[in-house]
């Protein structure tokens, strides 16, 4: 199965507490940590792909050695495969760090790098997967799978916030635990209940 998410932000001492931006409510890093690994891991299995839209950690060390291998400890923990698309937190050095070092997975890379984005095709329609919103104008069945924004989300119907502080879980029909990553029928229940809530308001 191919899962989405994007702006995990391990390590970010800065989000922690009740805020506007990205609210999250834990007592200290490790615990944040822990609960998006074990949340994502309840539902991610080996065998499934992850698209990991950006803003992997905030944590910055000397030597910068340090934090990348505190990051990909935890990201060695995670199941099955990631495709990470660079996000404005994200560098290049790290990228090198993490693929020079990837734990592998059924004996191929776990790990796959994008500096700005993938479009996949699924049901008769295409998912571009950026870490910034697009604004891609008034497209037929593309829609823009992004994170960036945080607790907020695009005003336009074609844009899907998949991060894991994403106010568009509201239009789902069910909750997801904080830290895992949506699945393909989610993000089309996402799509079609963003857009019967844009057509209301016409």
């Amino acid at each position: 199965m191919q899962y989405f998410t994007s702006d995990t932000h391990f390590y970010h001492a800065d989000l922690l507490g009740d805020n506007d931006f990205a609210p999250r409510p834990f007592p200290d890093v490790e615990t944040m940590n822990q609960t998006i690994i074990d949340h994502w891991n309840a539902r991610v299995t080996d065998q499934d792909t992850v698209y990991h839209l950006g803003d992997v950690a905030l944590y910055f060390t000397r030597p910068a050695k340090l934090s990348y291998e505190r990051v990909l400890a935890i990201l060695s923990q995670l199941h099955g495969k990631i495709i990470f698309i660079k996000g404005n937190h994200d560098s290049r050095a790290f990228f090198k760090y993490l693929a020079a070092h990837d734990p592998q997975l059924n004996g191929h890379p776990k790990f796959e790098f994008h500096d700005v984005g993938v479009l996949i095709k699924y049901d008769h329609r295409q998912y571009y997967m950026t870490h910034y919103p697009m604004m891609m104008g008034i497209v037929k069945q593309i829609i823009n799978l992004h994170g960036h924004i945080h607790h907020y989300a695009v005003n336009v119907k074609e844009n899907i916030n998949v991060g894991v502080d994403t106010p568009e879980t509201d239009y789902l029909d069910h909750p997801v635990p904080f830290g895992a990553p949506f699945s393909l029928d989610e993000i089309e229940q996402m799509v079609n209940g963003k857009a019967v809530d844009f057509a209301k308001r016409q």
